[in-house]
Formats: structure tokens, C-alpha cells, sequence
């Protein structure tokens, strides 16, 4: 089948899409986006976080057809059109949130989310949010301060 969708506001089409294909699949294999991460395929870690239609979502979880036609924004399509770094990509960077990097991507879309919706997250509201993605290196503090320096560095920029 060919799937035409939205990719961080540009017009893609993929031919040849197998019914049981994921929307992960899709970003990281046929368009080359790799940012999104494939870990559990459960929808457990959210490493594979994107926005679908505006609203979060799990990738892996995603069936590649139940995309055709809507928008997806994937941590490539955060960063600023002139390719500088979104503050929450550069809040991760500076607070030394990025650890290993594997989890880092859904950690931002997720961060994003958040932070557009409420841009002064209390810290339970901030580990509330972000409970659905895993870090393996265990260092949320370092992302709870990155979520914190992001809010702060949104109020100022965004």
C-alpha cells in the first residue's frame, strides 16, 4: 500500500507499506529519520514518542496506515526550521540529560509536550508526564533538571 502523511511539515509519500508495518518502521527505515528509537515495541519506554495529529503517541504502536492523511512530528521536527536546537533540545544538552542518548528523543517529545501544554510543571507533574518513558542509565534527576531549565528557557524564547 502507499502511505501519504505529513513528516515534520513536509508532504512524504512510501510505497509499498505492509498492513502490519509500524509508523516506526516507516520514520526510521523508509524516510530515514532516525531520531525515534525502536527499544520494546510495546509501548512501554517511549523511546519511539512522536506527535501524531498533535497528540503524543508511541510509534512502535502505531500502524503505519493509520497515518495516512495526519501529521507526524517526530524530535527532528522540534528543532527550529533553521536547524538551531528547540530549548528543550538544548536544556538536555546543557543539563547533562542526554546520558547514553538512546531514550533521549522520547524524553524530549515528551519534555515538549508537556511544557507546551504547562509551562510551569511542579516536579510531580513533570515525573507524571514523563512516566511512560524509561531511562536504562537512571538519571532522572539530570532529565527533571532539564525539564525545569527548559521551562525556564521557553519562557524566555518561545
Amino acid at each position: 500500500m502507499r502511505l501519504n502523511c505529513t513528516v515534520n511539515g513536509e508532504p512524504r509519500q512510501v510505497d509499498d507499506v505492509w498492513p502490519g508495518e509500524s509508523l516506526l518502521n516507516v520514520l526510521r527505515d523508509r524516510l530515514k529519520l532516525p531520531g525515534s528509537k525502536n527499544a520494546c515495541e510495546q509501548g512501554e519506554c517511549g523511546s519511539c514518542s512522536v506527535y501524531l495529529d498533535g497528540v503524543l503517541a508511541c510509534s512502535c504502536l502505531v500502524l503505519a496506515g493509520q497515518a495516512g492523511g495526519r501529521a507526524i512530528v517526530t524530535v527532528e521536527g522540534i528543532a527550529h526550521k533553521d536547524r538551531e536546537l528547540h530549548p528543550v533540545q538544548e536544556a538536555f544538552v546543557e543539563a547533562g540529560a542526554v546520558q547514553c542518548g538512546f531514550c533521549t528523543p522520547g524524553f524530549i517529545v515528551a519534555t515538549h509536550d508537556l511544557l507546551t501544554r504547562n509551562r510551569h510543571p511542579s516536579e510531580p507533574e513533570i515525573r507524571e508526564a514523563l512516566a511512560g518513558n524509561l531511562c536504562r542509565c537512571t538519571g532522572y534527576q539530570k532529565i527533571i533538571s532539564a525539564v525545569r531549565l527548559a521551562a525556564s528557557k521557553m519562557e524566555h524564547t518561545v
